[in-house]
């Protein structure tokens, strides 16, 4: 008798050729299989070492105490839920079989954590255990009375759920979820489809964070590679300020569905490859065309997913991506307009720097150099948060920067998308007040490229007093908690907020780090010439004019007092018609500030400019003298207002940002390729051929998955008319 692992059986056809074809990773095929070359495969040693050198790795301590920190916290859910049942009269066998199980999500999940980082965790309990007495009461209160727990703060009203704390030293976020089991398994697979059964929409959400997380480890080629250019991408959008989903960038989740498609676009591409493709990919992506991993799922449980033909809520999304977990979900829904203009500008600048690194003219750490944000912009709004104490404070915190996002939306609704607005995700402390006290800032421009009209202006006031009231509504505010927005220039930025508690001095060039980046992306000598010749310029008058300025920086420095002290009152640009029978120019006076708590810029309304252009000048007096502003704020553009496209990337023509015609949704994925790049030879030539032949790989086979005819999509516009009707801009700013 012969065995059958004896038999010689010859392969088919078909199966010769699935042999040959090379492994499908999401929805459409690599754009390249090439592999890396000695000069790839040391580049990638040199960027791990960085990497290694950054401290993004934690230590074999810091390890072994997170892990002892989840097996105590696995024990403590599971005795609470065990008192819990004997509590509620069940049987022995049911209070002996009693369980809750731990699951990580998150970096921890991924493998991508840094020293510090908190673990994102779920806890998965029986049917008879709720989220808002037993979780939020019972449980809050156990841990409340152990010595090991510190900065416990439950968030149960947030979108998902939450308790915050720290145990032993680890930061902690502490989710919870109510399956429909009586007692639930130790091997529960959280992946299955049944978790889902008769469960509300916040659980859902629970559930979700460990579900994609599997699902992403699955759907990737190579999880070392991805999990090193994860690392290398977070640490890249924190130093560029890009990072933090609730102001509106991209958080965690976020970067790690953008890391994972690239990787299945070049499956065979290691770290230093898959860091360069990423920013020259998401460089040419034309939003909002979805970032998906996989086919989006439709299950008869019925849960929402993410569908832009059926969900006009889902249609005004500026940059979708979608989780690849039933049910699937925009993770970025938090995105807005001026956001995403910030992070495109972010993208363009890590392509360039790429490309010199490939070329030999750059290092790893030029890709990481800070983003100077204080440095960038003429004028900023200031939001100052204080408490009675550190516990309040937290709370408050908390509450107002879940709300930033609210006052960048309706400073974009409010103005037609002609004020430009850049939250900074980072909030700064002044030690020197009694109180417990945070800032947070946004940068202020008017939209590029807008004619300027002399004596026109924005008025926001009504604006900022909307997102004050929604602060105030606060369920759990108590006496000392107090919110200011107040306006400051460039040159009225606190001390406190920069490095070794001085301001750095400022490079003597007129052009925002964000034109010098998009001006560095441009080729041509002759150009660069030319730029070289009018910067040369401008820094020998800029010299002059700081010379006439260096006694008045040298008083602000002996006297930080004085430049603290002199922030501006609340935030308000005043719109033409708000001016109609009114001086274009006001004189406002500002008094004076002491370094009390008492109001931080929030005393009087008052005038500010938004323009790029100088808009007035501040005069500098004794220290008890009042400051004189003279303001005058140009609006640009207003009677192109109801034309504005604000749900896309601005329409250039330059070889770094494609041309968007329409706003198309497409349920597949836009970069399906008809054709592979040939050795991946674009490496030679990095500032030229490659990026034409990868923008047709990108907008090849547009009509892969189900397409949206353009007259089906309500756009953004319409939706915006309906709301801002209260302010009437007739010019642009």
């Amino acid at each position: 008798m012969v065995g059958s692992d004896s038999l010689n059986v010859s392969p088919s056809p078909s199966q010769q050729k699935e042999k040959q074809l090379p492994k499908q990773w999401g929805v459409t095929k690599p754009l390249s299989p090439a592999g890396p070359l000695e000069v790839d495969i040391q580049r990638s040693k040199e960027l791990e070492k960085f990497l290694v050198d950054a401290g993004l790795y934690e230590s074999a301590e810091e390890a072994a105490k997170r892990e002892e920190v989840l097996v105590r916290l696995k024990q403590i859910v599971k005795d609470w839920v065990k008192a819990l049942t004997l509590v509620r009269g069940y049987t022995d066998q049911m209070v002996e079989d009693a369980n809750a199980v731990i699951f990580t999500f998150g970096s921890y999940r991924l493998g991508v954590h840094g020293p510090g980082a908190d673990i994102d965790t779920l806890c998965v309990g029986p049917s008879y255990v709720n989220r808002e007495e037993d979780f939020f009461y019972g449980l809050h209160n156990i841990l409340a009375e152990m010595e090991e727990v510190t900065e416990l703060q439950p968030v149960p009203d947030a979108h998902v759920p939450v308790m915050k704390f720290k145990f032993d030293g680890i930061s902690i976020d502490l989710l919870y979820a109510s399956i429909s089991l009586l007692v639930v398994p130790d091997d529960l697979d959280i992946s299955n489809m049944s978790v889902l059964y008769e469960i509300d929409e916040p659980t859902v959400r629970s559930l979700n964070g460990c579900r994609v997380a599997d699902q992403i480890l699955k759907l990737v080629p190579n999880i070392e590679h991805f999990r090193t250019t994860l690392r290398c991408l977070k640490f890249w959008a924190k130093r560029r300020g890009v990072y933090s989903n609730v102001t509106g960038f991209l958080g965690g989740v976020n970067w790690a569905l953008l890391v994972a498609r690239v990787c299945q676009f070049y499956p065979n591409a290691n770290p230093s490859m898959l860091v360069s493709r990423l920013f020259r990919v998401y460089t040419l992506w034309r939003w909002p065309n979805p970032v998906m991993l996989c086919e989006i799922e439709d299950d008869e449980l019925g849960f929402s997913v993410w569908d832009p033909r059926k969900n006009p809520w889902d249609r005004s999304h500026h940059m979708p991506i979608i989780t690849p977990a039933y049910p699937c979900m925009n993770s970025s829904y938090n995105v807005s307009t001026s956001t995403l203009r910030v992070m495109m500008e972010q993208f363009q600048f890590g392509n360039k720097i790429c490309e010199d690194i490939e070329l030999n003219k750059a290092e790893w750490k030029a890709l990481f150099e800070p983003y100077l944000f204080f440095e960038s912009y003429k004028n900023y709004l200031q939001v100052d948060i204080i408490a009675a104490d550190c516990d309040d404070l937290r709370a408050w915190k908390g509450w107002v920067e879940s709300r930033l996002r609210q006052l960048t939306l309706m400073i974009e609704r409010d103005t037609y998308g002609k004020l430009q607005c850049h939250p900074y995700p980072h909030d700064y402390v002044d030690h020197s007040k009694q109180c417990a006290h945070c800032a947070f800032f946004m940068g202020l421009q008017r939209k590029q490229g807008e004619v300027i009209q002399e004596g026109q202006q924005f008025d926001i006031r009504q604006t900022v007093d909307e997102f004050r009231h929604q602060i105030n509504m606060y369920m759990y505010w108590k006496p000392g908690m107090e919110i200011y927005v107040s306006h400051v220039r460039r040159k009225q930025i606190p001390a406190y907020v920069f490095p070794e508690g001085y301001k750095r001095c400022r490079h003597p060039r007129s052009m925002s780090q964000q034109q010098l980046d998009k001006a560095s992306s441009e080729d041509g000598e002759a150009c660069r010439t030319g730029s070289a010749e009018r910067r040369l310029k401008r820094k020998k008058e800029l010299e002059e004019m700081e010379m006439k300025q260096e006694s008045l920086e040298k008083r602000q420095s002996i006297s930080p007092l004085r430049r603290d002290s002199a922030s501006p009152d609340l935030l308000c640009l005043r719109s033409a018609n708000a001016l109609k029978g009114y001086s274009m120019i006001e004189t406002v006076t500002i008094k004076e500030r002491s370094q009390s708590c008492q109001p931080i810029g929030g005393i009087t309304p008052q005038l500010i400019p938004c323009s790029e252009s100088s808009g007035g000048k501040m005069q500098h007096h004794d220290q008890d003298a009042e400051v004189n502003t003279n303001i005058t704020i140009s609006n640009q553009g207003m009677h192109n207002a109801e034309t504005s496209d604000a749900g896309c990337i601005p329409t250039t023509n330059n070889g770094g940002n494609p041309e968007i015609n329409d706003q198309r949704f497409l349920r597949g994925d836009i970069c399906k390729a008809n054709s592979k790049l040939r050795s991946d030879s674009g490496r030679k030539n990095v500032a030229g051929v490659f990026e034409d032949e990868l923008r047709e790989e990108l907008e090849a086979n547009g009509q892969h998955g189900m397409v949206l005819n353009s007259g089906d999509v309500v756009g953004s516009e319409p939706v915006q008319k309906t709301v801002m009707s209260r302010v009437s801009l007739t010019s642009s700013a």
